[in-house]
């Protein structure tokens, strides 16, 4: 009878804590009698068209609670992003299994697969509850607070910074650091959450969310310069100018493209390295060095938000109990919604899957500063309860200067 197996799987880039929602689905479906087996998908929906599943409900809970706190997909992920054609598989394999509820980790594109699985479901009358559960560093699932996978990036990209800032102090320079985001520039503005002075970098950062131009960029620079002697940049990778055109298409010569025909922009030091010409050829500045954070910040193994793991245990538990219990009164397919409650807690709800489905959400306007090259208090307070608790601090020696001798 449908309704007693399980199918859990994650889709998109993995984070820090994707697995802790995975264990969250399995050890609260565990707690439901008519829960007969729950299958884990390898890499995500190519997984189910491939039947190729593991049964999770053999696995001991002690491992699967040292799998939780371990970064990257444990069941392996996909970038396939599926048509109606291939839902209609997917949906095919599910109902041959005899599953009656499906569990999809992921983001935007992976909240539209759950939808178009779920229609089908519908159309033919086939009982399957089906539940996106929300997970991507870029935080840029609409409806949500944030999401998680967030906060931890955040927290490994505010002390990058950090650490690049000491660094730049010491042998002052030019330092530009590429940051992931294509449409959202969450990720990118966690960099100012690694200041502790007011001269502390990054002292410039770009967002997706304001046009960018070279020119400005330059001026930028080179007061930042004149003023602290030093300039430390945090730039997303999705920057572009006022027509929408990525800074990197008009930079580069040699562009890669996805399988989605995206322009690459992970993965490639490219933009990085080009500003990094600009700012000496334009500025004449010797010192100029970038980087690129690329997958680093997805899956940092020890720099885990203790709130992110938290909550991406909950998603998962509460997927379950929706799933089971329905929200409000209801049984329905849905997606999982933190919403924020208070100072800093957290409450979820279950949202219809078209409130959420392939949308993208931008970085508020009140957490941009007036300057566009800044974040404002409302930012900081924002993400601040976020990045957990242990946030390392850098402090500075009080200068008590020796009077000169030689050169008064």
């Amino acid at each position: 009878m449908a309704g007693s197996r399980i199918v859990v799987a994650q889709g998109g880039g993995p984070t820090a804590v994707i697995n802790q929602s995975l264990v969250g689905v399995v050890l609260e479906a565990r707690r439901f009698g008519n829960v007969e087996r729950i299958y884990g998908a390898h890499h995500g929906v190519r997984g189910i068209i491939q039947e190729d599943f593991v049964d999770l409900t053999r696995e001991t809970s002690h491992n699967l609670e040292l799998v939780a706190a371990t970064p990257g997909s444990a069941l392996g992920s996909t970038r396939d992003k599926p048509d109606l054609k291939y839902c209609r598989q997917i949906f095919e394999v599910l109902r041959a299994h005899d599953v009656g509820h499906f569990f999809y980790i992921g983001g935007n594109d992976s909240s539209d697969t759950v939808r178009i699985v779920s229609e089908e479901a519908h159309k033919a009358a086939y009982p399957l509850r089906c539940i996106h559960i929300p997970k991507t560093i870029d935080n840029d699932l609409v409806a949500n607070d944030h999401t998680p996978g967030f906060p931890s990036a955040a927290r490994f990209v505010a002390q990058a910074f950090a650490g690049a800032n000491l660094d730049n102090a010491a042998l002052p320079g030019v330092y530009v650091a590429v940051v992931m985001g294509r449409n959202a520039g969450f990720l990118t503005a966690a960099s100012a959450l690694g200041k502790k002075f007011p001269d502390d970098g990054p002292h410039l950062i770009y967002l997706p969310e304001r046009d960018f131009s070279l020119d400005a960029f330059l001026a930028d620079v080179k007061a930042a310069c004149d003023r602290h002697g030093r300039c430390v940049v945090a730039v997303s990778e999705g920057i572009h100018d006022a027509s929408g055109r990525p800074v990197l298409a008009q930079l580069s010569q040699r562009l890669e493209h996805d399988a989605h025909g995206n322009l690459q922009l992970s993965g490639t030091g490219a933009l990085a390295d080009l500003l990094c010409e600009h700012i000496k050829a334009a500025l004449g500045i010797k010192r100029v060095r970038g980087d690129t954070f690329g997958y680093l910040q997805r899956s940092f193994i020890g720099c885990v938000s203790d709130v992110d793991a938290r909550e991406a245990r909950e998603v998962g538990e509460k997927a379950v109990q929706f799933a089971m219990w329905g929200w409000q009164g209801e049984v329905a397919d849905g997606s999982v919604a933190i919403k924020r409650t208070g100072f800093y807690s957290a409450d979820y709800e279950l949202l219809p899957l078209a409130a959420v489905a392939g949308k993208t959400r931008a970085m508020d306007d009140e957490f941009i500063a007036p300057s566009g090259t800044d974040v404002t208090d409302a930012f900081r307070m924002y993400l601040r309860p976020l990045l957990g608790s242990g946030m390392p601090d850098a402090y500075r020696l009080r200068p008590a200067p020796v009077p000169r001798v030689l050169r008064p």
